[in-house]
């Protein structure tokens, strides 16, 4: 299968210089869109597209693809592609995965936020799904065996009828690493979010991606179909690691770090670790793409479920314009043009 990346930065190619840009380091990051397409033995990586010629040249060398684009455009004309990773920022990403999929491309990986705006994300998935192309949303806790783990572990019963859950990270962005959170909660939980309040943070912290984009963090509540109500505290500046708790009638569930804490109301305490020499989670997403195209299936993150992580980031925003008050999801009327400036 003939594979590309458009966007060849920090997590689309490992490029450790767009990664000094932001201060954060390739090495922890859960795998990238092109070291887990050159690496799969059924993929060849055969192209790469960024407006950036340090970056097409460092990539170049860095995976010896030669076929680099200034234009994702121009691209898509004159390769022929069966998966293509979407690693820009994020308004551009219901754009071109609408263009793959009109081109012909089998497959498109692409980076969360689905879109910046739901009528979007609604787009994308309507044209992916009349070209028969597969759209995967890169939430990769959706991969990532831990995650899974604790997933299952719940909706076994370990710690018995979940009561509550509560989300807290440290940096803000609500869209950016929110998306992320509330794609987790969703597959913990095993339900649909129904309605959300929030307030968002009135600290604003530039964007390194330029002026036009604008993240904000907040608190608020998530009101999910089955009862459960999450609670979330993203403060744009926070002393605190990002942790993500379940409680239910039989104890409690932490994630953080890389383990897994369950304590159990009978005083008994379990640590659940990630597995040793896993794939990362980018190699599982692809080893899920190409098992999925050739033997048929679902993914396990789906444009569907990037929607929904959407829908509650525009929830927030909503919520925080009148105030607090509670938001039905999903978002209906005018908002669903609402851009957030997700960069």
């Amino acid at each position: 299968m003939r594979a590309a990346v458009v966007g060849l930065g920090f997590v689309g190619a490992g490029d450790q210089v767009s990664g000094d840009a932001i201060g954060q380091q390739v090495a922890n990051l859960d795998g990238t869109h092109a070291q887990a397409l050159a690496t799969h033995p059924q993929v060849r990586l055969v192209a790469g597209s960024s407006r950036d010629p340090g970056r097409r040249q460092r990539f170049e060398k860095r995976l010896g693809v030669r076929n680099t684009h200034a234009d994702w455009r121009k691209m898509l004309e004159v390769e022929t592609l069966d998966i293509v990773g979407i690693a820009t920022n994020s308004p551009y990403h219901a754009e071109i995965a609408i263009a793959c999929a009109e081109s012909g491309v089998r497959a498109v990986l692409c980076e969360k936020p689905i879109a910046t705006r739901l009528a979007d994300a609604d787009r994308a998935i309507e044209v992916c799904r009349d070209q028969g192309t597969l759209l995967v949303v890169n939430h990769n806790r959706r991969w990532h065996p831990l995650w899974r783990s604790v997933r299952d572990e719940i909706r076994d019963g370990a710690i018995g009828t979940v009561r509550h859950a509560m989300v807290h990270w440290s940096t803000g962005r609500i869209g950016n690493v929110g998306t992320h959170l509330f794609d987790a909660l969703r597959m913990l939980l095993g339900t649909e979010a129904q309605a959300v309040s929030g307030t968002l943070d009135p600290v604003v912290q530039p964007d390194c991606r330029g002026p036009e984009y604008c993240d904000r963090g907040g608190w608020g509540i998530i009101d999910f179909s089955n009862g459960v109500k999450a609670f979330v505290h993203a403060p744009q500046e926070g002393a605190l690691p990002l942790v993500l708790r379940i409680v239910g009638t039989l104890g409690q569930v932490t994630c953080r770090g890389g383990a897994a804490e369950f304590e159990f109301s009978d005083g008994r305490t379990r640590l659940m670790s990630t597995p040793a020499d896993h794939p990362n989670s980018m190699e599982l997403a692809v080893l899920d793409i190409v098992n999925c195209l050739n033997n048929g299936g679902t993914p396990a993150s789906t444009g569907q479920d990037g929607l929904a992580a959407l829908e509650m980031i525009v929830g927030f925003h909503v919520s925080n314009r009148r105030s607090g008050q509670w938001v039905p999801l999903p978002i209906s009327g005018a908002d669903r043009e609402l851009e957030i400036r997700i960069g």
